[in-house]
């Protein structure tokens, strides 16, 4: 199990957990005071579905958030640190989208006397601090990742050496898996929402929209794998998948706007928009560095990306060598 080495890291992870637990008690306060005051004839009513959707959405992205924070400092992956900074910027930018839109379905509800008049009134304080709560954690995150990557940077020295080249090829293969994991979340996000919130969609477009999910989860994994493979035959494959997502984002933004459509998407419409643009950019620059990465191949980067487990022969050093004591010599680093 990982355990932070460093001032740095410590404070990293603080500053995630404790801004972690305040929303997600903040968020789950909402939630149930949503819940405890919504009446029965709520059910006939899609904005009664849009409020946990939403929150419960919001719960899941701090969740996954601090296992990128674990997965990121386990892996002294400086890309994927900045990634976390930037997605928390995006879940600020979330948290101040869905204060109008829980405006809104509350006061679809209050027309129809599904729910208390007084929620309102106790959940919008909640609903405004949340971003600024976000926004100074975000700021020390920032400046929290400015001094890691100091600290980081002699790590990937090390495990890389001075190979100016082969250092660009290792940092677009970080950038293109950290991609992958964020891919993910935004995606997720997209789809719950439609699955949930939308109507007017078919049972075939509903049954289509679930089944995308484990493809999507297979698709990104066998995207990690033929990266660290170099296979070539594979990235192109999953390239051509990439287009296909995007062509599928980009179809589901221009009919959300659509005038004899967007009825159907009008609940979620603002959130689903904000997941849409995020996710057709994540594609664009997923694209970008999946060709990179494929261009790479073959290149001597892969030993450092892909190595075996190794079992350790106390018989064996680097040169035959041993210590004054007859102890086996440590591996030493290119570096030396």
């Amino acid at each position: 199990m990982y355990v932070p080495n460093s001032k740095w890291t410590w404070m990293f992870v603080i500053v995630a957990v404790i801004q972690s637990a305040v929303i997600l008690g903040l968020e789950s306060y909402v939630f149930a005071d949503f819940q405890i005051h919504l009446e029965p004839r709520a059910d006939l009513s899609t904005s009664s579905k849009t409020i946990p959707t939403f929150l419960s959405l919001y719960i899941f992205g701090f969740i996954y958030e601090l296992v990128l924070v674990y997965d990121a400092l386990r892996l002294r992956n400086t890309i994927q640190i900045i990634g976390i900074c930037i997605c928390n910027i995006g879940l600020l930018i979330y948290g101040a989208v869905q204060i109008d839109q829980i405006q809104d379905a509350v006061g679809v509800l209050l027309d129809n006397d599904a729910i208390d008049t007084d929620v309102w009134a106790a959940t919008k304080p909640i609903l405004i601090a949340i971003p600024c709560i976000l926004g100074l954690s975000s700021s020390l995150m920032i400046f929290i990742s400015w001094k890691l990557y100091d600290e980081f940077a002699w790590t990937i020295y090390k495990h890389i050496s001075a190979d100016l080249r082969m250092k660009r090829r290792y940092l677009t293969y970080q950038i293109y898996i950290a991609l992958l994991k964020f891919d993910f979340f935004f995606f997720l996000g997209f789809t719950v929402q439609f699955v949930v919130i939308v109507t007017g969609r078919t049972d075939t477009e509903f049954a289509l929209t679930l089944a995308a999910i484990p493809v999507t989860i297979i698709i990104l994994c066998f995207a990690a794998y033929f990266t660290r493979k170099e296979n070539t035959f594979g990235m192109i494959v999953i390239i051509l998948l990439y287009f296909g997502g995007l062509a599928y984002f980009l179809f589901k933004l221009v009919r959300m706007y659509q005038p004899s459509k967007f009825r159907d998407y009008l609940p979620a419409r603002r959130s689903l928009t904000f997941f849409a643009i995020i996710t057709i950019i994540l594609i664009l620059m997923t694209i970008v560095n999946a060709c990179m990465c494929t261009h790479n191949f073959h290149k001597g980067l892969k030993p450092h990306i892909y190595k075996p487990r190794r079992h350790y022969d106390p018989k064996q050093t680097e040169l035959g060598a041993k210590g004054p004591h007859g102890q086996p010599m440590p591996t030493r680093m290119m570096i030396d």
